[in-house]
């Protein structure tokens, strides 16, 4: 959820896919039969910890921690369920409430309550009876705007679903593809939550008509073609408003050099979905051990301190420390959107093919 974070959610893998998939499998030897000392981790591109906070880990549990970034959150999850019986690595994170549903039914995690569970936001726990995940972090997917495109014009910025398909928006917007980005997939859901299952493809019919401009992922949209993004950028696009997160204009400011007193960019509450990731033991893990104590360290203090700044996202456990940065510039949506988990599932895919045939044909 940071300025290079991608939130690419599943595209479908093609089963002709399955085979190659099943045999990357983790090499790394297992706690079970090599007594390996090491776990590993698997997760979507963005993951990110403070070198200290892991060497912590490892002094206090013993394990070396080896992190493999299997591509956007979407293919990584895909790729987990499709080598599930001879997993690459051991603990799996950066499965979000829009696609929990699919990564259960196909049996990727084994259970196991992470120890320190009690101490998570009650809201964000899931699974209560069987533990086959543990809540990590929570985040708003919402439209970002380019502050100085708007003053610049004396335009305001959109504030709501509404105001995107007003004629003064036409062809300002740039959002993911709901088929292949977790915010583009929370887009969609938030549109869904708002106008109903009989009103959201009304609307996309207007957003399309108002010129909105579809891109793959998070990456491509944020950094290549929003008018706005400032960090690591040699050129900025055209586009003043993204799909992205509220925790992207403090994100703006922590990364910028010099410091700018206000963020550059602001967020359309009006237009925000509540996101949830998880993380959870894989099935077959090897190390299994050194998972339950990697998940236990997710959600212990020390972790969920030091993650809001790395990975730019909100802890679930109660009592940790928010930055003031994320106070100032990025809190969270006073009323998000948000859907039943239930509901995501029956309706996720039916939504994602009616809105892929709508909106890309």
């Amino acid at each position: 959820m940071s300025i290079n974070r991608n939130r690419l959610t599943a595209a479908v893998v093609g089963l002709g896919l399955a085979g190659t998939l099943a045999a990357c499998g983790s090499s790394g030897g297992g706690q079970g039969s090599g007594g390996s000392r090491t776990v590993t981790l698997v997760s979507h591109d963005s993951w990110a910890a403070s070198e200290d906070v892991i060497a912590a880990f490892e002094k206090e549990s013993g394990y070396k921690v080896d992190v493999l970034k299997d591509g956007d959150a979407g293919q990584a999850v895909n790729k987990a369920i499709l080598t599930k019986d001879n997993p690459q690595g051991d603990v799996f994170f950066g499965v979000d409430n829009t696609l929990l549903s699919r990564a259960l039914d196909n049996g990727l995690f084994q259970p196991y309550e992470a120890k320190g569970s009690e101490q998570i936001k009650a809201q964000h726990r899931v699974d209560r009876e069987r533990h086959r995940v543990t809540p990590v972090d929570t985040g708003d997917i919402c439209v970002n705007y380019d502050k100085k495109y708007f003053a610049d014009r004396g335009l305001e910025p959109p504030k709501s679903f509404d105001d995107l398909v007003k004629p003064a928006y036409k062809n300002l917007l740039v959002t993911e593809n709901a088929s292949s980005s977790s915010p583009g997939l929370g887009f969609l859901l938030g549109t869904a939550a708002r106008y109903g299952d009989d009103g959201w493809q009304g609307y996309w019919k207007k957003l399309k008509a108002n010129g909105v401009k579809v891109v793959d992922g998070w990456e491509q949209a944020y950094s290549e073609e929003f008018s706005g993004s400032a960090a690591g950028k040699k050129a900025k696009g055209d586009r003043p408003l993204v799909v992205s997160y509220a925790s992207s204009p403090p994100a703006e400011v922590v990364f910028a050099d010099p410091k700018p007193s206000t963020a550059p960019t602001g967020v359309a509450e009006g237009t925000c979905f509540r996101q949830v990731e998880y993380a959870g033991l894989l099935s077959n893990a090897r190390n299994s051990e050194g998972g339950k104590a990697l998940l236990d360290f997710l959600i212990s203090e020390k972790f969920q301190n030091d993650m809001p700044l790395n990975m730019f996202v909100y802890p679930v456990r109660a009592g940790a420390q928010v930055p003031p940065e994320f106070v100032k510039y990025g809190p969270q949506a006073k009323d998000p959107g948000t859907m039943d988990p239930a509901k995501i599932a029956e309706k996720r895919d039916e939504w994602i093919k009616s809105w892929t045939s709508l909106v890309l044909k």
